[in-house]
């Protein structure tokens, strides 16, 4: 079954998208817990919603498990959980335009 080139695009442009929040957000959450420990600036809770919002809610999640960070606040939990809605529609968009 030949493909339209158009749909190509729109798929190395998500994955490209998705690799690079996920990143982002993984990134985010490790330079938060660095930052917690050494009792410094850190990176705000809405930054690493957005970040989780916008694609990254995998990568965040992964980072929040695998640093032990933020896993005992449930303010950020629930705001966090909430995050995976706009990341679901995305992805759901993706498959539905494609």
């Amino acid at each position: 079954m030949l493909r339209h080139p158009r749909l190509k695009t729109i798929d190395f442009i998500a994955a490209i998208w998705l690799a690079v929040c996920n990143a982002a957000a993984f990134l985010a959450v490790g330079f938060d817990k660095w930052r917690a420990s050494r009792s410094s600036w850190r990176v705000p809770e809405a930054t690493l919603v957005i970040l989780g919002a916008l694609g990254g809610w995998p990568g965040g999640f992964v980072s929040m498990v695998l640093f032990r960070h933020k896993t005992a606040k449930w303010p950020f939990k629930l705001k966090y959980a909430f995050a995976l809605l706009p990341f679901a529609g995305e992805l759901w968009l993706w498959q539905h335009w494609r």
